[in-house]
């Protein structure tokens, strides 16, 4: 099966270029944004948080949700580590290694970590 490319939009980056089901966290820093991440891209913290200004996903990790609710950012932000590129995405990178002074942690694995088991994100329109 062929993945196809996707453009995303980046606030105060520009376009960049993913691939379909990539991690955001990865596409992101391919891409040349900055982003932060400290836990190695397994939602044990929040310094890889976006914003959505389109093309939020309806689904949502059990971990990010967790994350989430625990940081009080529960539709405020998302996780990069925990979503997968798809077309008509527009965010805007919350921490970035420059802004923040800090290093990013261990590289990020390509596919999500822990396992996702997949929920719905408060808010999503679920209704047919």
């Amino acid at each position: 099966m062929t993945q196809g490319n996707v453009t995303v939009q980046v606030q105060g980056f520009g376009e960049i270029q993913a691939h379909e089901g990539e991690r955001l966290v990865l596409a992101l820093e391919r891409g040349g944004v900055d982003v932060l991440h400290r836990c190695g891209g397994v939602a044990r913290c929040t310094t890889c948080r976006v914003s959505f200004q389109e093309g939020e996903p309806d689904a949502m990790t059990a971990a990010e949700f967790d994350k989430l609710t625990e940081k009080g950012l529960l539709g405020e932000a998302r996780l990069s580590c925990q979503i997968e590129c798809t077309a008509g995405m527009s965010v805007t990178p919350l921490q970035t290694a420059s802004s923040s002074g800090l290093e990013p942690g261990k590289a990020p694995a390509e596919q999500i970590e822990p396992e996702p088991i997949w929920t719905t994100r408060p808010g999503a329109s679920t209704e047919g």
